[in-house]
């Protein structure tokens, strides 16, 4: 696959503090937390060219189905792009691992046949930029698949969420907002949502900021309004 000539700097994104932490903690939210098995759900049935932006570790690599022929992983940040390297080598599909951000997407047009989106829109620079670059990689009745921290349905503790967004959250989680509307700006960006569900993460225990998230499958209309 031919990238486009446009070049993005390596270090756009740098939190190395973080991602040593969140390179731990992911881990170990895999079975304690069950987002192995949502991982799983997401990927479920996918074929074809895949994009996945904000691959963080690659811990979504392990979870694709055969069908998928390639999937071309953007991570901007360098600590955790080196670890998806690694899980890349492990996995059963091809993945080539690409520096980048989600808002410049460096990929030709109507290029892959889907799209992953799994805990990255929440801490993208601009929502609505990136989710412009997802319709424009994916062909034409393309796939957008999510998994997303979303703004919480009660109002106290989307009034949390929103205190933390515009204080100390980003600053100590490597940009993450845990309130936007991520499913209101898929819509806005002309995809069509075909399902999905709210997520409770961790499904039990005490209630946290991040715990709202929607799992779902949008998907690119042959003409894009």
């Amino acid at each position: 696959m031919r990238l486009r000539s446009t070049r993005i700097p390596e270090d756009a994104v740098h939190h190395p503090v973080f991602a040593r932490l969140y390179a731990r903690m992911s881990v170990a939210a895999e079975t304690r937390a069950g987002l192995a098995a949502v991982r799983s759900e997401l990927l479920a049935d996918l074929s074809g060219r895949v994009i996945e932006i904000g691959a963080g570790n690659g811990l979504n690599f392990a979870h694709y189905p055969p069908a998928v022929s390639e999937v071309v992983a953007i991570e901007p940040e360098r600590s955790l792009r080196q670890l998806a390297v690694r899980a890349a080598v492990r996995a059963g599909i091809p993945v080539d691992v690409v520096p980048g951000t989600a808002e410049a997407l460096p990929v030709k047009s109507e290029a892959f046949d889907g799209a992953v989106a799994s805990l990255v829109l929440c801490t993208v620079r601009d929502v609505e930029r990136s989710l412009a670059e997802l319709v424009r990689v994916l062909r034409p009745g393309g796939e957008l698949r999510f998994f997303e921290h979303v703004r919480a349905d009660d109002r106290a503790m989307a009034a949390t969420q929103w205190a933390l967004d515009r204080t100390v959250w980003p600053l100590v989680t490597g940009g993450c907002h845990t309130g936007r509307d991520t499913l209101a700006a898929i819509e806005r960006a002309g995809f069509v949502v075909e399902a999905y569900r709210r997520v409770r993460m961790p499904e039990w225990g005490v209630r946290l900021p991040t715990s709202a998230c929607v799992l779902g499958t949008a998907r690119r209309p042959s003409v894009v309004r």
